[in-house]
């Protein structure tokens, strides 16, 4: 690896050169642009000097004009700029007997504890500021610079470990960016979708998410009236209660095959929701789960399912619901009223007859 002030050459895992102690670029993982934001943002400062750190308006004038192609990053980095944690970490920092290395650990602190953003994009804002100012950074989630023969051997010695709910996490204010867009594409990486964070997004049409992802919180899409298209990942393998509440244009749903259950209010009042696809791993299923899905037509129940709450299909006036004969749904049906349709344990349930 070369250093990109004095082009010295030195191992790939350091995080500043040896011999004149600049920092060494860095790609954060999920953002795989970062080193030519650094690398931009250190002409930048190059040019205008410590004042655009102190000028707010030369600071975000600048951002847009050096990042044009980098929309979600440089907004971002302006809403960092914005409550002030450059600010307060370059004045630190530079202070009489001032500790950069603190300096630089409190301001991350701050993103993660105050403004709730998730631990890859603190690095990441905490990397492309410091690289910035020329201060050394040792992150935490940096991808490792290896070429492919390297990455190869090492994964076939190796095996990947397990994915942890917790390791990367999506936070409300890590979808303020997309507010206004009716796309939604979430970058590989992310394990959780925290709690609200696509809230009453009412622009939103379409969603797709990574293979990584384990986790959707409460309520994270409710409200999102017009989103229409989505494809829930097989690796999902949670999705909280009324995470999709709301959504009342989406016509679809195929249940991940990990899902052990379905959560109160999950799809309440998804009024154009007409066909779900519910796979054996699930058990049970939660007060008004899919209440109010008024178009909701047709809905295969497999053996697994041992409890659905009583008002789980609630004005679902055209529900018929398919399933084996004397089970605990046909029972749960007949109990409640709901048009069945049943078939013989051993036949797939696509291959019904009629009650």
């Amino acid at each position: 690896m070369q250093c990109e002030s004095c082009h010295a050459e030195f191992e790939s895992n350091l995080f500043s050169c040896p011999e004149c102690g600049a920092p060494v670029l860095q790609t954060i993982a999920g953002f795989d642009s970062t080193k030519e934001i650094q690398r931009k943002m250190k002409h930048m400062h190059d040019e205008y000097g410590d004042e655009l750190v102190i000028d707010r308006k030369k600071f975000i004038s600048l951002i847009h004009d050096f990042l044009p192609e980098y929309e979600k990053e440089r907004r971002l980095l302006i809403f960092v700029y914005k409550v002030g944690i450059l600010r307060l970490m370059f004045k630190e920092g530079n202070k009489p007997g001032g500790n950069r290395e603190i300096a630089t650990m409190r301001a991350k602190s701050l993103l993660l504890s105050d403004l709730f953003l998730s631990e890859a994009a603190s690095e990441f804002v905490v990397a492309c500021y410091t690289y910035m100012l020329g201060w050394p950074f040792e992150a935490k989630l940096r991808v490792p610079e290896r070429d492919g023969t390297e990455v190869e051997e090492e994964e076939e010695k190796q095996p990947r470990r397990p994915l942890n709910i917790d390791e990367m996490t999506f936070y409300p204010v890590d979808a303020f960016w997309y507010r206004l867009r009716p796309n939604v594409v979430l970058k590989d990486g992310y394990t959780k979708i925290e709690s609200f964070s696509f809230d009453g997004f009412t622009g939103i049409r379409t969603v797709k998410l990574p293979d990584t992802l384990l986790a959707i919180g409460e309520y994270a899409f409710s409200g999102c009236k017009n989103l229409k298209g989505l494809e829930l990942p097989e690796t999902m393998k949670i999705i909280r209660q009324g995470a999709f509440s709301g959504c009342s244009s989406l016509s679809y749903v195929k249940i991940p095959k990990g899902i052990l259950e379905i959560e109160d209010h999950t799809f309440e009042f998804c009024t154009s929701l007409e066909t779900v696809e519910i796979p054996p791993s699930v058990g049970s299923i939660g007060s008004a789960a899919f209440s109010g899905c008024e178009k909701l037509k047709k809905l295969l129940m497999p053996d697994s399912i041992k409890f659905i709450d009583d008002d789980a299909f609630s004005y679902c006036p055209e529900l018929v619901i398919t399933c084996y004969e004397n089970s605990y749904v046909h029972k749960y049906c007949i109990a409640n009223g709901i048009e069945v349709e049943t078939t013989q344990k051993g036949i797939e349930l696509n291959k019904k007859r009629r009650l």
